[in-house]
């Protein structure tokens, strides 16, 4: 997950046309859009799991009942070539996308959601690739292995922070590597 320096992974006021919040733009993610080259071993691991899990807010700048013409920030094509189960309080059919992603709509929680998940991967790794309040409440609930940070180098004060609300955890540092855009930090419990 991409974070600030602060720890933020989104400002205030999500939209359509500010993902991230106005304030984080696409700031947050320059590393991976602007220099994917640079961060190919990055990107890769974040694209190379077996299932996923992300919030509603990840999927959709929406709130409420679904815009049912919205199929995700990603088009046609979105970068997981996997199943991806997105949290939710409300219900929608499965919407499936070109390259084998198929985003599932779970509302019985984020137990269910990590049930599914566990048996679309099979062998291969579930990711949760986003917001912080999904991965905190998976922190909080000890089913995080292995915690990829990629930390820029901005603050935004406010916003959608990892780790709030999650009890004392400790981890052990397996890597980390810089560049000017970036430190990517590699965490396993």
């Amino acid at each position: 997950m991409a974070v600030s320096l602060d720890g933020y992974s989104a400002g205030h006021d999500q939209s359509l046309e500010h993902p991230f919040g106005p304030l984080a733009g696409e700031r947050l993610h320059t590393w991976m859009f602007e220099h994917g080259d640079a961060h190919k071993a990055e990107v890769d691991a974040i694209v190379g799991a077996g299932a996923y899990i992300m919030g509603r807010n990840m999927f959709s700048p929406g709130r409420g009942p679904w815009d049912l013409d919205w199929k995700g920030w990603w088009g046609d094509n979105p970068p997981y070539h996997a199943p991806v189960f997105v949290l939710t309080h409300h219900a929608r059919d499965p919407i499936p996308m070109e390259g084998g992603t198929t985003f599932h709509f779970i509302t019985d929680g984020a137990e269910s959601a990590l049930e599914q998940a566990r048996a679309a991967a099979g062998d291969g790794d579930i990711s949760i690739t986003g917001g912080a309040t999904t991965l905190n409440e998976y922190l909080a609930a000890g089913h995080i292995d292995e915690l990829r940070l990629h930390v820029v180098p901005f603050t935004l004060g406010s916003g959608t922070r990892v780790f709030d609300g999650v009890p004392p955890i400790e981890f052990t540092s397996t890597s980390v590597r810089h560049t000017p855009e970036v430190t990517h930090v590699t965490l396993r419990r």
